[in-house]
């Protein structure tokens, strides 16, 4: 293995540890539904406009080129998926589900971010690779059958927010990654949070809470705007650009055990043996789906 895939592996671990703190500190801003804290749409857009004013003073501190013409329409791709859509989608579907539930429904985001930058980078997966990815999903979708609670519709509104945020990440990875390899990583992230200001900082403001909250809310909204909503992808998008998207995806792989465990000392939360078999059940569909072949159309 190069020395660079083996940066972008260590690297993508980095990100992935500050990634994986993400779904417990959310759901530790916003509450739970009998107890309600900040609001899932304050925190999704509030973070963002954090985050996008720290990267203003990056871009003028590191004396940020402004991105080629070609180059904005991409930024905008990945602010949708990475500032707008998951932020805004998790936020929301955190107050009605544990951490670790979500780490669950989350699990096969490595398979759909290796699907993504195989896309982006021309590249044919196998059919034994959609067959693991279809498996995978096969199996998020029954822990959230056999979770739904009783009298509860099939799959909880919740379920399919967690499901959409997945797909808005691997969008906003994939992209991000194919203009971390023509711009600084830490400028992708940077910009892309920056043209979002106008709609983000607004929000925020708009959104803010009228009462007060509890101090531990604060501090788990600003982990998720100052470590999950920017240094994380500092790490991340440099990774995916040093060792390529397929594989550093397949990093992402501890990133739900770890949410399990932080979600344990931080909101009191349990592993119960039918969530950990899911977990592994998945993990394992694409750990196998990352060995599958993949050719080049180019």
């Amino acid at each position: 293995m190069r020395s660079s895939e083996i940066r972008g592996l260590w690297l993508g671990a980095a990100g992935v540890a500050m990634f994986a703190l993400t779904l417990p500190m959310t759901r530790l801003a916003v509450g739970t539904a009998e107890m309600p804290q900040l609001s899932g749409g304050f925190i999704a857009i509030g973070r963002a406009a954090v985050a996008g004013l720290l990267s203003a003073l990056f871009l003028l501190a590191t004396r940020a080129p402004l991105p080629r013409r070609g180059d904005w329409a991409p930024l905008a791709i990945v602010a949708g998926g990475v500032v707008f859509g998951f932020p805004l989608l998790t936020s929301i579907a955190m107050r009605h589900v544990e951490a670790v539930h979500a780490s669950v429904i989350l699990a096969v985001l490595p398979l759909a971010t290796a699907v993504t930058g195989a896309w982006l980078h021309r590249q044919r997966p196998s059919a034994a690779f959609w067959a693991c990815g279809a498996l995978g999903s096969a199996l998020v979708v029954g822990f959230a059958l056999m979770h739904s609670g009783a009298g509860a519709s099939p799959v909880q509104a919740a379920d399919l927010m967690l499901l959409a945020a997945m797909a808005c990440a691997a969008v906003g990875y994939g992209w991000g990654a194919l203009l971390s390899q023509r711009m600084r990583a830490e400028h992708v992230i940077c910009w892309a949070l920056v043209i979002a200001l106008p709609v983000t900082l607004p929000g925020a403001l708009v959104l803010r809470p009228a009462a007060a909250v509890p101090a531990a809310a604060w501090w788990a909204f600003g982990y998720v705007a100052v470590f999950s909503m920017w240094i994380g992808f500092f790490a991340w998008y440099r990774a995916l650009a040093l060792g390529g998207t397929v594989r550093v995806s397949q990093v992402q792989l501890i990133q739900p055990f770890l949410s399990m465990l932080f979600a344990v000392p931080l909101l009191g939360e349990s592993i119960d043996p039918m969530t950990l078999g899911f977990a592994a059940a998945v993990m394992a569909t694409v750990i196998i789906g990352r060995r599958m072949p993949v050719r080049s159309l180019a």
